[in-house]
């Protein structure tokens, strides 16, 4: 954990922020916000991510995924006063500015509303913007929660407006908060209420049941590809099948390649590729860069209407699947399976990716995956090598033992 204590904003007390990092930015993030007597007036703890969409000078579309919040500062953070409520004002990155407003209303707080702003003239995160400026996306959220309670919401929440896509995830918050003491008592979003009050099945003798989807064929082989201003920068090729489990109920859905859609960007360490069509909102996969010379498969993020007309929604950036080094692509005919959480699985087939270093629009050397499995078997085949060897050297050893004892009994 670090830890950074800020300098007193004026009429908001003294700041401590700290930051858990993570072994990938993956960052939760976590706030105590002090009035001038060193109390505790306002505390939250949460993950969240972001995803800009933006137009480009060649009027295409290009998605940029925000999820690296290391440099963040909370500069006017406010307890609040008589005249306004409490807020939460984090800034990061180049020209990013995030602020939640909390107001109060008889016995309940109000989580009131969530703003965003993203600056296009940033060139490296917006390096082909066609419009240039601060734009800001405003949320009105108005939800309620009682005094004196800490708000929990570990599910994952979607807001989309603008072509900017938030997830909130792992969020405890309590503001107006009593005594300089945080509260134990929590209230629920609507997403944890239902996984809280499940009545948990013990098997006796055969399990829970859980509906199991009609098996599917193969899903068609597609060819995506995300291009930037110098050409071609992101090559895929697979077949996608969805595992998707809610409310106990399973399906399977495979992805046809000639409805679907696919934009992306790319830059030095990261790059994404989306995938969006009738059902399917987005599906992305963020691909960065590690140690300096190699890829790997670090995010997906989906959103999709189900079988049953609600959107479901997931989203992991701490994976590591599709490893390789930069300048190669990665590749694997054999049915793979890329496990973003226990509701979500993507099954994947005839697969081949390049996320960086595409050279005149064709894939590098593959690095193939029955590499790995090559690698594994081995020090296996070493070792039953060695233990024939040892095998044979016994036989050897008691068949000359026996024959020494046999010349002793002719005697």
């Amino acid at each position: 954990m670090v830890c950074f204590r800020l300098s007193p904003v004026p009429g908001s007390g003294l700041l401590l922020l700290c930051l858990v990092l993570g072994a990938v930015p993956s960052y939760a993030l976590e706030l105590n916000l002090t009035d001038s007597g060193k109390a505790t007036c306002l505390y939250a703890k949460w993950q969240m991510n972001f995803t800009v969409r933006y137009e480009t000078t060649n009027n295409s579309y290009k998605t940029v995924p925000i999820s690296d919040f290391g440099n963040a500062t909370y500069n006017g953070s406010f307890c609040g006063d008589d005249h306004s409520g409490p807020q939460i004002v984090m800034q990061f990155g180049s020209g990013f500015s995030w602020t939640v407003n909390f107001a109060k209303e008889s016995s309940n707080y109000l989580i009131d509303s969530i703003s965003f702003s993203y600056n296009t003239n940033d060139s490296t995160t917006f390096p082909d913007a066609k419009n240039k400026g601060v734009l800001t996306v405003n949320e009105s959220v108005g939800f309620q929660v009682p005094l004196n309670d800490i708000f929990r919401c570990n599910s994952l929440s979607t807001l989309e407006k603008d072509n900017v896509v938030q997830h909130y995830w792992d969020v405890h918050v309590q503001a107006f908060v009593q005594n300089g003491t945080v509260s134990t008592k929590e209230f629920l979003c609507d997403q944890d209420k239902i996984l809280t009050t499940r009545v948990p099945v013990i098997p006796t003798t055969v399990p829970s049941p859980t509906t199991t989807p009609t098996p599917k064929e193969k899903p068609e082989t597609g060819s995506y590809s995300v291009t930037s201003s110098n050409g071609t920068c992101l090559l895929a090729t697979m077949g996608l099948q969805l595992n998707i489990t809610q409310d106990k109920v399973a399906s399977v859905i495979n992805i046809n390649p000639n409805t679907t859609n696919a934009t992306g960007n790319c830059h030095s360490k990261t790059a994404l590729l989306r995938l969006s069509g009738s059902n399917i909102k987005y599906l992305d996969f963020v691909f960065a860069v590690k140690n300096e010379n190699r890829f790997y498969l670090k995010e997906v993020n989906v959103s999709m209407h189900s079988v049953n007309g609600s959107v479901f929604s997931i989203a992991n950036n701490n994976l590591s699947y599709w490893d390789a080094p930069l300048g190669s692509s990665y590749m694997c005919n054999k049915e793979q399976t890329v496990s973003v959480s226990g509701a979500f699985q993507i099954n994947t087939f005839n697969l081949r990716v390049q996320p960086f270093s595409v050279m005149d629009g064709n894939y590098s050397t593959a690095q193939d995956c029955s590499a790995d499995d090559d690698n594994f078997l081995v020090p296996i085949a070493v070792g039953a090598a060695l233990a024939a060897v040892l095998i044979l050297v016994l036989l050897a050893y008691l068949i000359g033992l026996k024959r020494h004892h046999a010349g002793y009994e002719q005697f």
